[in-house]
């Protein structure tokens, strides 16, 4: 006899959007996602018997990004820390590139799992980078400007002050506030003599 068809999706739920066809032997789903992965399993059962037949599905998909770099502007010596992040299945792998050419591990550069990290930056550093995400099903590209501030230590010109009158007794307040990349240290002298901290 003619037997009947059922379909079910082993350890969870058939999807709600699936249709069967042709007397229930085909099973449709349309649009299908990564959460439709899993194993189906086919029942067909007459009055002489009954068969089982199962099949996995496995759902790919593009690389996708989650997070993206952002342009970066950092001082001479500072710390450089860029994640990028994508979805996809297979899951992606990533690689850097440097203005165009492709960025290997060094003794200041680290790359792991989507994260770049450069110590101590300089000038040599600047530059347009990109992440590529890739897997067997295509490759996406995430781009980003680092830029260097690196310049010597110069004065506003209204701190530059050269008399302050202040009376006797009273507390005075010399502010030394030079801009500078990387920050710089600062020393005070009074005439030749450097300056101590004391209790005033």
């Amino acid at each position: 006899p003619v037997p009947t068809i059922s379909w079910r999706k082993v350890n969870g739920h058939n999807p709600s959007k699936a249709r069967l066809r042709k007397s229930q032997a085909v099973l449709e789903i349309p649009n299908v996602q990564v959460e439709d992965s899993g194993m189906y399993e086919c029942k067909a059962e007459n009055s002489r018997g009954r068969n089982v037949f199962r099949g996995q599905l496995q759902v790919y998909t593009y690389p996708h990004w989650v997070e993206k770099l952002n342009d970066t502007q950092l001082d001479s010596g500072d710390q450089l820390r860029w994640e990028c992040k994508a979805t996809g299945k297979p899951r992606p792998t990533y690689r850097w590139l440097k203005n165009g050419v492709p960025l290997w591990p060094q003794s200041r550069i680290e790359m792991f799992n989507g994260v770049l990290m450069i110590h101590s930056v300089n000038v040599s550093d600047a530059g347009m980078y990109q992440c590529l995400a890739e897997n067997k099903y295509g490759t996406i590209y995430a781009s980003a400007e680092l830029k260097i501030l690196a310049s010597a230590p110069t004065f506003p010109l209204d701190q530059l002050r050269k008399t302050i009158i202040v009376t006797k007794g009273q507390e005075v307040v010399i502010e030394c506030k030079p801009q500078a990349s990387p920050k710089p240290t600062i020393t005070w002298k009074k005439g030749d003599k450097v300056l101590r901290e004391s209790k005033r």
